[in-house]
């Protein structure tokens, strides 16, 4: 499956993901996110699992499972553009702004917010078509439940 998702995500023209791929999508975000400062924690991971346990219902021998497939995808992706892109496509505006926090929580999770995450997090923010403004209150919504 991750063979066949990243080829799709980098073909010229990519297809609509399935709801599994978008979810698989989604995850590798928040590796890559968790991944931007050098540092790749438990209190990250956890976190990364808890949303995807959260968002999508499951449990969590899932949740590690397809945080797995993420941390591969997210290896073996050149970038984040294609993601960004199908999930832009593909959700609307209110689930991109909730894709924004999820990714916050996970920039946060370790209690320390490195400038590469935030630039990451500007750069993220812009490619999904959420504003400044509105990714600057999720972050501010995250913090302020922490």
């Amino acid at each position: 499956m991750l063979k066949s998702l990243l080829s799709r995500l980098t073909a010229p023209q990519p297809q609509p993901l399935s709801a599994d791929e978008g979810r698989t999508a989604l995850a590798a975000l928040l590796v890559r996110v968790a991944r931007a400062d050098g540092a790749y924690d438990a209190s990250e991971i956890a976190r990364i699992e808890q949303i995807l346990t959260t968002r999508y219902g499951l449990g969590a021998q899932e949740a590690t499972a397809l945080r797995l497939q993420a941390e591969t995808l997210e290896a073996d992706a050149p970038d984040m553009h294609r993601f960004t892109q199908a999930i832009k496509e593909g959700v609307p505006y209110d689930e991109r702004l909730g894709v924004i926090q999820a990714l916050w929580q996970v920039v946060l999770a370790d209690g320390v917010r490195e400038a590469e995450e935030d630039a990451l997090l500007r750069l993220l923010s812009s490619l999904l078509g959420v504003s400044d403004r509105d990714s600057a209150l999720a972050r501010q919504s995250v913090a302020d439940k922490g």
